[in-house]
């Protein structure tokens, strides 16, 4: 059999990006019975796509014209750009019609849960392609059973989602890699550590409940991304580290004290992975996936309680030994072997139910 992966989301330094390249890998690995042919649809980006796979198929659409002619208009069926297959496995922006059976991944429900956060341009384009996902994926796959109650109060059916946890990214460090890397950013101080600086990441109310921390006079809090607006005001101990490449981000997580990530939604909240993988205590949030992935090993705080962050941060950062314990035995839970395993059985099931 002959299955069809899109792959246009790998250039763009994404979580979904990760996830794309982290299947694939595995996939082709485990799976010794099926073809793979990937596709793309770029413009700008051809030869990003291109280094991770020679053999793609890259058409010249970029993702708003992809926008416009799939998810809007719904034209131009997907095997007349990349010829005859037997599934194909949709994700992330523009879904193409097809003939042949689809599976999609929908990694999170951001943009129509929390569309304060995003761009009206981007909340619209997931309105478009989630319709026609609902009415031609086959299976959906989803990361979270979060995810999975999310799509059946939207009136998802329920038969048609599976639920497929990822995996962390990133390793643990080693001692002289943390040292390097605090150097070169010129950490001098222990710190606490956020990922990402998305609104929906609860940065404002991060900084706020670190500053009333009795830890904040001991502690710097490093946050890695790009500060965005006046709110994350860049002082007392705190500091934005801007884009940070994929090399440095282990040991800056494995260097810290403590992951603060109070997020106030995520499809599954891979950082908390990578916060057990690296062996940091983990403060995350009450709510969305973030319990699920959890499991009983990070602490649990009420991202909208300034007060609970705060107590949140006190309890981890006073017992990190037992946190830690918990969190590498959680971890220990997902590998992307696993997921694409997983995924696989779900590609048999649509294959050999035709």
């Amino acid at each position: 059999m002959k299955i069809a992966i899109d792959i246009s989301q790998i250039p763009y330094d994404t979580g979904v990006s990760k996830y794309t390249t982290s299947l694939i890998s595995n996939l082709i690995k485990i799976d010794m019975e099926n073809k793979y042919l990937f596709f793309a649809g770029a413009f700008r980006r051809k030869q990003e796509i291109l280094k991770f796979n020679q053999n793609a198929k890259v058409f010249p659409l970029p993702p708003r014209l992809a926008d416009f002619l799939w998810n809007r208009f719904h034209l131009l069926t997907i095997e007349k750009l990349i010829g005859k297959v037997d599934l194909i496995h949709t994700s992330d922006w523009a879904e193409p019609p097809s003939s042949l059976p689809k599976i999609t991944t929908i990694h999170d429900l951001a943009p129509l849960l929390l569309p304060r956060f995003t761009p009206k341009v981007i909340v619209e384009a997931h309105k478009r392609r989630l319709k026609w996902v609902k009415e031609e994926s086959k299976i959906i796959i989803v990361p979270s059973q979060s995810t999975k109650d999310d799509l059946i109060k939207m009136s998802f059916d329920t038969k048609k989602i599976r639920v497929i946890y990822e995996a962390p990214n990133i390793i643990k460090a080693r001692n002289w890699q943390v040292e390097n890397v605090k150097r070169k950013y010129s950490i001098h101080d222990d710190y606490i550590i956020s990922i990402g600086t998305n609104p929906r990441k609860n940065l404002k109310k991060s900084i706020e409940a670190y500053h009333l921390s009795k830890h904040g006079k001991n502690l710097k809090y490093i946050i890695v991304g790009e500060k965005r607006g006046d709110e994350n005001i860049n002082d007392r101990g705190v500091r934005f580290l801007g884009h940070v490449p994929d090399g440095d981000l282990s040991p800056l997580l494995t260097g810290a004290k403590l992951l603060l990530f109070a997020s106030l939604y995520e499809g599954l909240g891979v950082p908390i992975l990578e916060g057990f993988n690296c062996g940091v205590p983990v403060v995350t949030s009450n709510i969305s996936s973030m319990p699920e992935v959890a499991g009983g090993a990070a602490i649990l705080v009420d991202p909208y309680d300034v007060n609970s962050i705060v107590e949140g941060i006190e309890v981890a950062l006073s017992k990190p030994k037992t946190l830690v314990t918990k969190g590498l035995k959680r971890v220990q839970d997902f590998s992307w072997r696993k997921t694409a395993e997983e995924t696989l059985e779900v590609y048999k099931e649509v294959l050999y139910s035709n």
